[in-house]
């Protein structure tokens, strides 16, 4: 079997056309224009590309978008002090801080600074709690994009088996929390591997999986005999194992050996070009979840 490759631009073009229209209706409707503040705090490169595509995408969309550049010395109260002030703008409906920060501020004490109604990466302990009770209207960006990428592609997960690898905050765990839920879209029997995993019962795990999410941060470490015939393949990772001498541009891997697994999987995600296109555009998605939440229009 030749896997199709889950392509995550294609996927995520689709969404956002999705979303426009659902901005479109929203002005024309109930006068709402979603609103979405990125901070940045420093001039950290990689943050600088992050933010600068996020805001790119936002104003494609058509929401009112504020780009707040600080500088990396900012104090740590002055940082919770405009957080704070966007709390309180009513033109804001989506408040994102792109980690991370310098070392002088407590991250922690600015991710729980914003209002969780606004938290639209949905790492706010609250928005992490309404995911565990299946009462939520955000997901975290990256867990999220990979949900839209099986249902897409694969089709509805209901009462299939999803073995998820590695249990970080940001995929694992929330990863899990999504799939298991009484809803369209998940109602998957799920099972989570990770370090403390023998490694002999982790490949029997991943063996039985119909859909397989690998988020473990090593490269190429899931094996094309460690899956079976005709699971679906969501690989998470992007690891950096050199650079090209042809383009000196860095060459990336993910955490499954695509060529083994592809042979066996129906459907797989490419690294790059798989899940790390959805993640921008599900962060577009949360913020029109919260302009909507704020105008009364669905409950949170």
């Amino acid at each position: 079997m030749a896997a199709k490759l889950i392509k995550g631009a294609e996927v995520a073009a689709q969404i956002r056309e999705e979303l426009k229209k659902e901005v479109e209706e929203l002005k024309a409707k109930h006068n709402v224009t979603p609103g979405l503040v990125t901070i940045l705090v420093g001039e950290n490169p990689a943050s600088v590309s992050y933010v600068t595509a996020k805001q790119k995408t936002s104003h494609e969309l058509g929401f009112y978008s504020i780009q707040d550049s600080q500088p990396a010395d900012i104090t740590e109260a002055a940082l919770l002090a405009l957080i704070d002030k966007y709390n309180k703008d009513p033109k804001i409906h989506g408040i994102l801080i792109q980690l991370p920060v310098p070392k002088h501020i407590d991250s922690n004490k600015v991710l729980l600074a914003i209002d969780p109604n606004k938290d639209v990466d949905a790492f706010h302990p609250v928005n992490v709690g309404r995911i565990l009770i299946g009462n939520y209207v955000f997901l975290p960006c990256t867990p999220a994009g990979c949900q839209e990428l099986i249902n897409r592609s694969y089709g509805d997960p209901k009462g299939k088996e999803v073995v998820v690898v590695g249990r970080s905050n940001i995929v694992g765990k929330p990863m899990v929390a999504i799939m298991i839920q009484k809803l369209q879209g998940a109602n998957a029997t799920v099972t989570c591997v990770h370090t403390g995993t023998p490694k002999d019962k982790l490949i029997e795990h991943c063996r039985r999986a119909d859909i397989l999410v690998v988020a473990a941060g090593v490269p190429e470490y899931v094996q094309g005999d460690w899956i079976k015939e005709g699971c679906c393949v969501i690989d998470v990772g992007v690891n950096r194992v050199g650079i090209s001498e042809k383009t000196g541009k860095a060459i990336l891997k993910g955490d499954v050996h695509f060529e083994s697994c592809a042979a066996k999987a129906s459907y797989i995600t490419p690294v790059p070009g798989g899940v790390g296109p959805m993640t921008i555009t599900m962060l577009m998605k949360n913020t029109v979840m919260a302009a909507k939440a704020a105008a009364g229009l669905i409950k949170i």
